[in-house]
């Protein structure tokens, strides 16, 4: 099918969804609170369900304060939004068992989503390190790791928020640097400055790119990520200290699972290897090529809550460390946010990862 249909399709399922959430939760919540339907009512809702699109084109076209604060506002509704709407559904079941004033309900839904925000939106401002030691045999010394993943640098984070994570990363004194993708995020303008802080890396660095970078538009992205320290991998592999390190782009093809890329490259199953691959998927053909290590992001280990479950059922491998068969996988839950800026039920990590000598 051609992508601008499928474009098409997926823009028009998803605001036909959209608006009806809106309706759903604006009717239901207007009548536990006994609020008026008059005109005022339904274009305060036509605001609200047409603010995220609209403020979008106004952030693309304008890039200032105001225009951020207003996006930032937007892309946390719809989390309140899509909360809303699941806490409404409850209500419908407890109100059966329950007996409770329509209003006492109403005010209760809305200072339980109130909170929601609240401990999501402060436990987004935090970068949690994770550990992880993994075994790796043929290394002849430990080499440590840090995996930074899924920063989607655009509106909401930029410059500054690299700054921390290029900071955390050299607080753990790692020997390389591992990017697995989605370095933008295909909102806002980006430029060399957004990029900067990568020179500040102490250790050597390799990325790969992800499926938001390409929707940023490769053409933009890779060569000003090109001019910093970083060494762009694209379905090659490259020698460092002893450990074949493999880089695979993000499939151009949406859904795809495989990781056919394997293949074609010379790798040598006797020595170790690490592959960089944002997807957490393809694991199979990883064991087959003779990859001791893959190291994904992708997942955001569904970001807030209760996506967690809605992401798990569409990946295999969500977050933490597996091994398939001798191979191993570490799945990192994001360094940064995609969409709105909270975080519940998962944290931004930084990844420490030891590689010992088996």
């Amino acid at each position: 099918m051609n992508r601008i249909i499928q474009a098409v399709i997926f823009i028009t399922v998803f605001l036909s969804i959209y608006l009806g959430m809106h309706f759903y939760a604006f009717i239901r919540m207007g009548g536990l609170l006994d609020v008026k339907r008059g005109l005022t009512f339904y274009l305060v809702m036509l605001g609200f369900a047409s603010s995220f699109v609209l403020i979008s084109f106004l952030e693309r076209a304008f890039q200032n304060f105001f225009t951020r604060t207003l996006y930032t506002a937007a892309s946390i509704w719809m989390a309140a939004l899509f909360w809303l709407c699941c806490s409404l559904l409850i209500y419908e079941v407890v109100r059966l068992l329950v007996k409770a004033s329509p209003r006492t309900a109403g005010f209760a839904i809305l200072g339980l989503v109130t909170a929601m925000i609240i401990l999501s939106a402060i436990n987004a401002l935090f970068l949690v390190t994770k550990e992880v030691d993994i075994p790796m045999e043929g290394l002849k010394k430990e080499i440590r790791v840090v995996q930074l993943s899924d920063l989607h640098l655009g509106t909401l984070h930029g410059k500054e928020y690299l700054q921390r994570a290029v900071d955390r990363a050299n607080d753990l004194k790692p020997d390389v640097v591992f990017i697995t993708g989605d370095l933008a995020d295909g909102t806002g303008l980006l430029n060399e400055e957004t990029f900067k802080p990568l020179n500040d890396l102490k250790a050597d660095a390799f990325y790969v790119i992800g499926n938001h970078d390409i929707y940023a538009g490769l053409e933009k992205v890779l060569p000003m990520i090109s001019r910093t320290k970083v060494k762009v991998l694209r379905n090659e592999l490259v020698e460092y200290k002893g450990l074949q390190v493999v880089g695979v782009d993000n499939p151009q093809r949406e859904f795809t699972n495989k990781n056919n890329v394997l293949e074609t490259l010379k790798i040598d199953k006797t020595k170790p290897s690490v592959l960089l691959y944002h997807l957490p998927h393809g694991l199979e053909e990883a064991n087959k090529a003779g990859i001791k290590l893959q190291l994904s992001g992708h997942t955001h280990n569904g970001q807030i809550f209760p996506f967690n479950f809605f992401s798990r059922m569409a990946n295999r491998w969500m977050k933490g460390l597996y091994n398939y068969k001798g191979t191993y996988l570490y799945v990192s839950q994001g360094t940064g946010t995609w969409g709105p800026p909270l975080r519940l039920g998962s944290n931004n990590e930084v990844t420490l990862i030891r590689l010992k000598p088996s």
